[in-house]
């Protein structure tokens, strides 16, 4: 039995290189590997996103991104998390056994309070809605970036307590019942991060994110995107001279967006200086914007076009949907009768 991968990507604000080379790109690639799927984490967007009308059109825009990326509908299946209603009643039980400590320590949480996001309860227990994300469809595989691994391993972590307090003796050590013939209420999924991909760098050297606003977003107008390029950060080395590689975002860049052989002239040229016209930062940052308009142009085209057909983008999300639920109504089933419901 193919084995069942599980990802989504918030929509929160447009997509950008991060979310492509972090997720989406390993997303369409593992479409081919297993039962794929990806949903729009627009419940989870509301911790950001307080205006209805933008919430709606960037769930769309999402949906969108997705597809002129790659994800194809007849391989994988592609859903918004608000249209399965079996995730809030799991959202709400898993939260019934979930140590208040594990939610203080989260890592993810503190890191957007100290970057002035607000310390709402949503933002507090976005782990326990992320756990029923995984949890409600028996996933087996689920990519995720480093900065969201603790997660994972609080979902699998709250899984087993879950099957401990309900499935009378059952053993951690055999989550699959396979020598107990008790197998948990809840699979243990594993995470899957690709490392040299995992985190992209922003303008400003931090890790690429909406929150931060140093992204380098994959479907604005080409005069944003081409202004978003040219105030990558750089230092002030003159052309001349070689260019240090370390806290480089603008190399690390050229790194991530061109191909290997490109990129090796790219790494010669940045290490040793020379010509202004071919070893200044003017000039890589051209050569980036070139790397980016080769590498996305036939996905920004795409993109065009169905956002002029989104009657069909919502026939895919509704037997996403569908499809998604299938897999979730039997998940809470379950969990309902185990606990009394």
């Amino acid at each position: 039995m193919a084995q069942r991968i599980l990802s989504g990507v918030q929509s929160s604000g447009r997509l950008h290189l991060g979310n492509y080379y972090g997720a989406i790109r390993e997303f369409v690639r593992l479409q081919d590997q297993g039962e794929a799927l990806y949903f729009i984490a627009n419940y989870h967007a509301l911790n950001t996103v307080r205006d209805g009308t933008l919430a709606r059109q960037l769930t769309l825009e999402t949906a969108v991104a997705y597809l002129a990326l790659g994800l194809d509908p007849t391989k994988a299946t592609l859903f918004r998390q608000s249209d399965i209603i079996e995730l809030g009643e799991l959202y709400w039980i898993l939260g019934t056994v979930i140590p208040m400590t594990n939610l203080e320590r989260a890592t993810s949480y503190r890191d957007k309070i100290e970057n002035g996001q607000s310390a709402d309860f949503g933002l507090f227990a976005y782990p326990v809605l992320m756990a029923a994300d995984i949890l409600i469809y028996d996933s087996d595989v689920v990519p995720v970036g480093r900065d969201q691994r603790q997660h994972l391993e609080f979902a699998r972590d709250w899984a087993t307590k879950f099957n401990v307090q309900y499935v009378e003796k059952y053993d951690p050590k055999d989550p699959l019942g396979e020598k107990s013939k008790r197998p948990g209420l809840f699979k243990l999924p594993q995470a899957f991060t690709r490392d040299e991909t995992a985190v992209v760098p922003g303008r400003d050297g931090q890790k690429m994110s909406k929150s931060y606003g140093n992204t380098i977003d994959l479907f604005a107008p080409d005069k944003e995107v081409e202004k978003q390029i040219k105030s990558v950060k750089t230092d002030s080395t003159p052309p001349e001279q070689p260019k240090p590689v370390d806290n480089q975002p603008l190399y690390q860049l050229l790194k991530v967006v061109l191909p290997p052989a490109a990129f090796a002239d790219a790494d010669k040229a940045w290490r040793t200086g020379g010509d202004p016209k071919t070893n200044g930062y003017g000039y890589f940052k051209n050569l980036l914007l070139e790397a980016y308009q080769q590498e996305f142009g036939p996905a920004r085209k795409r993109y065009a076009e169905l956002m002029n057909d989104q009657a069909e983008v919502e026939r895919i999300l509704k037997a996403g949907a569908e499809k998604a639920r299938g897999y979730a109504a039997p998940v809470i089933q379950r969990v309902r009768q185990a606990v009394g419901l």
